[in-house]
């Protein structure tokens, strides 16, 4: 009878083992996509910076993935953030510039269109909790908000930027307060609002739940107020403005970051979260940001540009259970391959009813040898219908701009650059106008941006 009792111990005791190790190994990752606002490519300790300190964003390069060629999906917000969400180039998935606030637009036409499906609606049907933190910027209506894009939970602000202690969305008149839990105005008067953000990220990843957790936390910082913490503003004393005030706040993004990094330890889910971290698009040189304080690089252009200044973005995607650890990518890559990328390191299958532009980078994150998944890569915002509006498509070494703009007044353009032909190659700082010199170059990416915007309107 002790024989028979100590084998039905052990078998039990071997067959609960092997559930554990089934389930483990079944677990599905977290994941967690860090969207900052209007950060240039080189404000990164990890992408260059000397003179600004985020020791916990470069811990995330070096136990993780980084891209040296990474693009935003438009060098201005909505757009950006619908490239992102969707898998899709901003046209292609019904954006074509930032979305107006409520007043402006008091039916609520403009904003991501419900039929796309977002990257929190793939996760939601694939047995995940979905949630938002932050900056929305994507439309107004009950349908478009978040919660009617696929997030089981929403807290921030619904429109474009907020002063981050009263939580009112300063534009033109009239102000509008602007912090929602859900669908429903709360305030939070006179307390940061990053430190709100960390509250509810925290909150979020800490709910007793057996599902794992999509988040998107959308920083709405560096963006336009300056707001940095006091004791960076004394850190920085010794850089000039606005430099500094521009410093202070990366670096208490840095900290919100690490913040979350360490809570993600401390409940045991840090191994377990695909983290993925990128800017929306470059920095800013509106009035509103003192004219600048973001650094590109070596790169011309800013925020609303088509310059590499304005499009290529800090990007890093850490998950060492899978994924190199301190490795560079050199490869052209775009934030719309996020989607399909970290469905396949889920193991979930996208929609077959959804076409989406974006690329699976996980060949290339396991393999670096292998060559950009990307042949075409193209970039428009404002009305396709109208000829100024500004477009890049790049194929190679080659990127071919129209209607070519430098908010930052480093580059002249005249009538004859109308189409700007630049070799990244041999030229990142896209100086020179080559089209001249490569009338066959300059005509081929010419007619594949035309047959993309013909085949969207066909579409549409």
């Amino acid at each position: 009878m002790k024989q028979f009792v100590f084998f039905s111990t052990c078998l039990f005791a071997f067959y609960s083992l092997a559930w554990a190790q089934g389930s483990s190994e079944e677990k599905k990752p977290n994941v967690l996509v860090i969207l900052t606002d209007d950060q240039g490519y080189m404000d990164l300790g990890s992408y260059g910076a000397t003179d600004l300190r985020t020791p916990h964003i470069d811990r995330l390069a070096d136990t993780g993935v980084k891209f040296t060629q990474f693009y935003a999906a438009a060098p201005v917000c909505s757009p950006s953030r619908a490239g992102l969400l969707t898998g899709k180039y901003n046209f292609n998935a019904g954006l074509f510039g930032n979305v107006a606030p409520p007043h402006r637009d008091p039916e609520g036409n403009s904003g991501l269109p419900t039929s796309e499906i977002t990257m929190a609606e793939l996760f939601k049907g694939n047995g995940y909790r979905t949630g938002l933190i932050g900056k929305w910027h994507l439309g107004h209506t009950p349908e478009k908000l978040p919660n009617g894009q696929g997030f089981d939970y929403f807290f921030g602000h619904q429109r474009g930027c907020i002063d981050n202690f009263s939580h009112f969305f300063y534009w033109s008149g009239p102000n509008l307060h602007d912090l929602y839990q859900n669908d429903q105005e709360i305030y939070r008067p006179g307390e940061f609002f990053g430190d709100l953000m960390v509250d509810e990220a925290k909150n979020f990843m800490d709910q007793d739940s057996d599902k794992p957790f999509f988040m998107y936390w959308a920083i709405n910082m560096p963006h336009y107020p300056y707001q940095g913490d006091p004791k960076w503003l004394e850190a920085y004393a010794d850089l000039d403005s606005p430099r500094k005030e521009y410093a202070a706040f990366v670096s208490t993004i840095d900290e919100l970051v690490g913040e979350v990094y360490a809570h993600l330890k401390a409940i045991g889910e840090l191994e377990n979260t695909i983290i993925v971290y990128q800017s929306d698009h470059g920095h800013s040189v509106e009035e509103r940001a003192f004219f600048g304080g973001g650094d590109p690089g070596p790169f011309s252009g800013a925020k609303f540009s088509m310059l590499e200044g304005g499009i290529r973005v800090p990007a890093i995607i850490r998950y060492p259970q899978k994924l190199p650890q301190n490795e560079l990518r050199h490869q052209w890559a775009n934030s719309i391959d996020w989607m399909p990328t970290l469905a396949a390191l889920a193991d979930i299958d996208l929609p077959a009813s959804q076409q989406i532009d974006g690329k699976n980078l996980l060949p290339l994150l396991l393999d670096p040898q292998l060559p950009s998944p990307h042949q075409t890569m193209y970039w428009g915002t404002g009305l396709p219908e109208n000829d100024n509006h500004p477009w890049a498509v790049r194929k190679g070494p080659w990127k071919l701009i129209g209607n070519p703009s430098d908010p930052t007044g480093k580059l002249q353009f005249d009538a004859a650059d109308k189409l700007y032909l630049v070799n990244l190659e041999s030229d990142s700082t896209e100086v020179r106008n080559l089209a001249t010199q490569h009338p066959e170059k300059t005509q081929e990416l010419h007619i594949l941006y035309k047959n993309w915007i013909d085949d969207f309107k066909k579409e549409k």
